[in-house]
């Protein structure tokens, strides 16, 4: 087997809080009415990698996750769902399984990741460069302000997400320098070897990692076992083999990068190989040239290895369901602007209404809207830019803008909903309003209550994070 695909679906993410819960992990939450693991499923199963290992964190998130697979993919995927501890974090996830990984290069995704690029096309870049690692960005999400106009909206809107901050060589095909998290606010360091071995380096702040990786298989193994306090990918794994690729100390098809008796291991002929790369079609790249040293007749050949990026073309979709914003945003964008991702048919209204839903007099269901099998609708409702799941009873003079509502939620007579996310078998008696919220599974909103900007849960549900 040349490629094997590992899924890393999380548990019941503390970001996601109230949304998730031990019922309905996050790899089960909803976009446009299907799990958004449905997305990257259906993903690879076009490109035809169906051998998959997807790794859930917790037990019981595990059964869910695997129970729904099986269902929703027999006959089709042949998954293998493993379970591990609760934040071990994506490496630590890695490190569990690693015993499962046998082929000579891993291509890991995470569960949450919505987008059209095809894998194949990031596979091939990794092949054809020989890569120890190929990560794929894409074009950082810009979150407006809601509709609503709500102030949390617009403070959202000034505070986006915080990016990534890459170096790139002239081709765009390599990786060079990468920030996340806090070094993103500090100063740029770039290794002077790097930059004098390219010469040229592009710096960019607007492009998002996508969780999206190939590894050499020997490479991930070694820093898993060698650096046991890595437990990112992210954060830990992949800065570390761009910050090496010119000192390279990790596996490469089994020889070690480093030893103690390098002349005898790596000498040869320089003047041969430099002839070889110059006699290529290609243009060498700046690692192998670096390879070859200052002094071309130095028996000692440096070790490098190469780190490559995948920039997906702004023209695709590519968004990761990683914060509640986002879930309400990919929520929209499927029954939007990236409808092709949906699996649906759109009506000539340019929106998804079941044939079993009702919808009361002069009711209106507008564009980019969804309507869930079983769903009814009483009278003078009014549904804008929203998704509404299966089996929810919504009474009359109800307002329903920029929101989503799960499955089997009953809202009352005169309510008004906006910029919100309200979950599975949660009641709104009469009268309520509000606005940018998120109401966790299964609570009661009494009757005329009005809330701006809260997350509003079961204390059942909080304790059990």
């Amino acid at each position: 087997m040349d490629f094997q695909v590992v899924i890393l679906a999380g548990g019941t993410s503390k970001k996601l809080v109230p949304l998730v819960s031990k019922e309905v992990p996050k790899a089960l939450l909803p976009v446009a009415n299907r799990p958004v693991i449905s997305y990257i499923l259906e993903l690879l199963e076009l490109s035809n990698l169906k051998n998959l290992i997807v790794v859930v964190e917790g037990e019981d998130a595990a059964v869910r996750v695997g129970g729904w697979i099986s269902g929703a993919y027999v006959d089709r995927l042949h998954v293998e769902v493993a379970a591990v501890p609760d934040d071990v974090g994506t490496a630590g996830a890695l490190r569990a399984i690693s015993h499962h990984l046998t082929a000579n290069d891993i291509m890991v995704v995470s569960g949450d990741l919505v987008c059209d690029v095809p894998p194949g096309a990031v596979a091939a870049a990794h092949r054809r460069h020989d890569a120890v690692v190929t990560a794929m960005f894409c074009s950082a999400p810009s979150y407006g302000p809601s509709d609503s106009g709500s102030s949390a909206g617009k403070e959202k809107a000034k505070k986006p997400g915080r990016c990534n901050i890459i170096g790139l060589d002239p081709t765009r095909q390599f990786l060079l320098h990468i920030a996340t998290g806090a070094e993103v606010e500090k100063d740029i360091r770039v290794q002077k070897s790097i930059l004098r071995a390219v010469s040229q380096m592009e710096i960019r702040g607007d492009l998002m990692d996508a969780h999206f990786y190939v590894f050499k298989r020997s490479a991930l193994h070694e820093i898993l076992d060698q650096k046991e306090i890595y437990q990112s990918l992210k954060q830990d794994v992949l800065p570390y083999l761009v910050r090496s690729q010119l000192r390279s100390e990790v596996l490469l098809n089994g020889t070690p990068g480093i030893e103690e008796n390098r002349s005898e291991k790596f000498a040869f002929d320089k003047q041969v190989m430099l002839s070889q790369l110059l006699a290529n079609a290609s243009t060498p790249s700046f690692h192998e040239l670096y390879a070859l040293g200052p002094n071309v007749s130095h028996s000692v050949k440096r070790r490098t290895h190469k780190c490559c990026v995948y920039v997906a073309s702004s023209s695709k979709y590519c968004a990761r369901l990683n914060s509640i914003q986002a879930f309400s945003e990919i929520n929209r964008d499927v029954i939007g602007e990236a409808s092709h991702l949906s699996g649906y048919s759109f009506s000539a209204h340019n929106n998804i209404i079941d044939p079993s839903a009702e919808l009361g007099s002069k009711t209106t269901v507008g564009p980019q809207c969804m309507l869930g099998e079983g769903s009814q609708l009483g009278d003078k409702c009014s549904v804008k830019r929203s998704v509404i799941g299966r089996h929810c009873r919504i009474g009359s003079n109800v307002k329903v803008v920029n929101s989503v509502v799960m499955n089997h939620v009953t809202i009352g007579d005169g309510c008004s909903i906006q910029g919100s996310v309200i979950c599975s078998n949660v009641q709104l008696q009469e009268r309520v309003v509000l606005k940018d919220c998120q109401v966790g599974a299964g609570f009661v909103v009494t009757a005329g209550s009005e809330y701006k900007g809260e997350s509003l849960a079961r204390k059942e549900k909080i304790q059990s994070q």
